[in-house]
Order: structure tokens, then C-alpha cells, then sequence
């Protein structure tokens, strides 16, 4: 079984992608959605309150607000975070692995997988590329943040162009291009390798 890492800068569609591959039957590992599923669950909540005060939680619930604040604002308490979170998910994606172990192939998504490295661990990268100004406006929308605030997010993110010299392969979710043929063409042949 191989294991394809889809990576893409925050507003680039690598979601919709990843939608698009489970509609044909890859398992898909979403990274970004089982750590925050994780960070609620001991012991990575313990070591959050630890690591980012009790603050970090309201309640039994990860104070996502709060956590971004502290986070995006300092790549020091970002690292932090992601030295607990990381290994967490890595060993869950080593259980789902085995779980899924008779497949072809399978999708990792991850918003950081260039520059967490994690990308050395798989066996091909994709990469979701699209133009700034339409991942700006697309995060604006899709979470009600301020153009500040992503850009701030992104500023922690590398660029897509240093992301592109790592990727295997792109897709080009530009808004003209369309996406689905893009997919079933990786589809076919991430399935005949």
C-alpha cells in the first residue's frame, strides 16, 4: 500500500480534493481534523493545559480562539503546540494505517506536511495550489475571519512556491481549471502503481 501525503496553503482546496478521493473510494486520513479531535482526549489535553495554561480549554472543550491567538502570534509557542501534537498524530495515523491496510493506496491530509517533514514519511506528495488572493477570500468566507488574520495564519505557513520545488505532483485548484478531472487522472495512476 502506498501513502499519499495532500498538502496545500490554507484556503487552497485540499479539503475539496480530499473529498473528492474519498467519493472513489480512498480512505482519506485527515490530520488537521484528528488533532483537534485528539486535543480533546488525555493525555495531549494535560499537556496542552501544561504547555498553554487553563485557558487552553473552556471546560472539556479546546478554546480553538484562544490556542490560534497564542500560537499564530509566535512561532516559539506554535512549535511548542506542534512538538505535542505531532507525535500524537502520528501514532493515530499508524493505528488508521493498519486499519486500512488492504487498500491500494491511501490519502494523508495535512495543512503542514512539508514543513512539520512529515512528507519524507510517505511514499508521493500532491500539492493544492491556488492563487493567494482566492485562498484570502475563500478563508475570509469560510471561517468570518478578517484579512489580517489570515494573512497572519499564512505567514506561518511556507510559500506555495518553496512547497512546489518538494511536491510530486500539483493540482491546480485556480477556480479555472477543473478539479475532478485532475483527481481521477492522480486516481488512476496512484491505482495502477
Amino acid at each position: 500500500m502506498k501513502v499519499v501525503g495532500i498538502t496545500g496553503g490554507i484556503g487552497s482546496g485540499k479539503t475539496t480534493a480530499c473529498q473528492i478521493f474519498e467519493e472513489l473510494g480512498v480512505p482519506v486520513y485527515f490530520a488537521d481534523v484528528r488533532a483537534k479531535e485528539l486535543m480533546a482526549l488525555e493525555p495531549l489535553k494535560t499537556k496542552i493545559i501544561q504547555a498553554f495554561g487553563k485557558k487552553a480549554y473552556n471546560g472539556n472543550e479546546l478554546d480553538r480562539k484562544y490556542l490560534a491567538k497564542q500560537v499564530f502570534a509566535s512561532r516559539e509557542k506554535l512549535s511548542v503546540l506542534n512538538g505535542l501534537v505531532h507525535p500524537a498524530v502520528a501514532d493515530d495515523f499508524e493505528e488508521w494505517l493498519e486499519q486500512n491496510k488492504k487498500t491500494k493506496y491511501v490519502l494523508k491530509e495535512a495543512a503542514i506536511l512539508f514543513e512539520s517533514g512529515a512528507y519524507q514519511d510517505v511514499d508521493i506528495t500532491v500539492l493544492v495550489v491556488a492563487p493567494e488572493d482566492l485562498r484570502l477570500q475563500r478563508v475570509m468566507q469560510r471561517d468570518g475571519s478578517t484579512k489580517e488574520e489570515v494573512l497572519q495564519r499564512m505567514k506561518n505557513q511556507w510559500t506555495q512556491e518553496r512547497k512546489v520545488k518538494l511536491a510530486d505532483h500539483i493540482i491546480n485548484n485556480d477556480g479555472i481549471q477543473l478539479l475532478i478531472p485532475q483527481v481521477l487522472e492522480l486516481h488512476k495512476k496512484f491505482s495502477s502503481q
